[in-house]
């Protein structure tokens, strides 16, 4: 176990240093989905040491928190930026397409695909293969219900994170990549890199006023803007813009009655909301 602070920034720098290095021994073209969050910061940064001018990849709505941030940090590393503004109506029509590849209607799943979907597309115009910073949240602590846990409740939920990534983040990566024939790599995820920050005591993890995934913060402060090191956890639909908006939709066209008639699922399955129950209508038309 890792006692010292310090070593433990060491060492994060260390292995996914070489984490990056060997996802990028490839003839492929190689990219990085820059958010303009930490996680993808961090793996953008690391790539960018590597590949002068490497293509990155921010989509969002007009004015979104993500489109601004991550047209800072690629200004920043230098990267070739390439970014796409979509609307609601372009929401609506992917939609489809989204939850076919995707194979689910969990609402938090589904809302954050639409982007991802549009971010793979993007990317796979340029490239066959990208990086992308899913994991660090289930390693370092980032979703903000972590942070009062008693730590030996905490230490099981982290495992449970990990142990479901599959069909969480995992899920929504993978499909929406290779709905657009594009490899999406997680560095973060790399095997000796995930024994090494499980080994760093959560105390690290949560620094002043409790921020989250504070010791990797501090790692790659010294290569990332101030805003992007320490910007604040925002789930990718929230900073893409789009968080409300098909729940806007559903909440207009579906009614109270269809609603309650339609909340339990033929095979017993309680649909939480009608933003879920818009995503389920479309589902059940791919998957009966």
């Amino acid at each position: 176990k890792i006692d010292r602070i310090e070593d433990a920034i060491t060492e994060i720098k260390e292995y996914l240093g070489k984490a990056v290095q060997k996802r990028l021994e490839t003839e492929l073209p190689v990219g990085v989905y820059l958010s303009g969050g930490l996680d993808s910061g961090i793996i953008a940064a690391l790539t960018a040491q590597e590949m002068s001018g490497v293509d990155s990849f921010a989509v969002g709505m007009d004015g979104s928190e993500d489109i601004k941030h991550a047209r800072l940090c690629a200004d920043f590393l230098g990267t070739t930026h390439h970014e796409y503004i979509y609307g609601l109506d372009e929401m609506l029509e992917i939609l489809p397409q989204v939850i076919y590849h995707l194979e689910s209607y969990d609402a938090a799943l589904v809302r954050s695909s639409v982007a991802n979907y549009l971010l793979a597309r993007l990317a796979g115009e340029n490239v066959n293969v990208v990086f992308s910073g899913e994991g660090a949240d289930e390693l370092f602590c980032g979703y903000q219900y972590l942070q009062d846990m008693p730590e030996d409740d905490l230490a099981s939920e982290v495992f449970k994170l990990i142990n479901t990534l599959h069909n969480t983040g995992l899920q929504r990566g993978d499909r929406m990549s290779m709905a657009h024939g594009v490899e999406a790599r997680v560095p973060f995820l790399d095997l000796n890199f995930m024994r090494l920050a499980l080994n760093i005591p959560l105390s690290m993890k949560f620094g002043p006023h409790n921020q989250e995934k504070w010791v990797l913060r501090k790692a790659f402060s010294d290569i990332l803007p101030k805003e992007i090191a320490f910007r604040k956890k925002k789930k990718f639909s929230v900073g893409a813009g789009s968080f409300l908006a098909l729940a806007h939709v559903a909440e207009k066209t579906i009614s109270d009655d269809e609603f309650q008639r339609g909340v339990v699922t033929p095979s017993g399955h309680h649909i939480k909301s009608k933003e879920e129950f818009m995503y389920y209508r479309i589902f059940r038309e791919f998957y009966p």
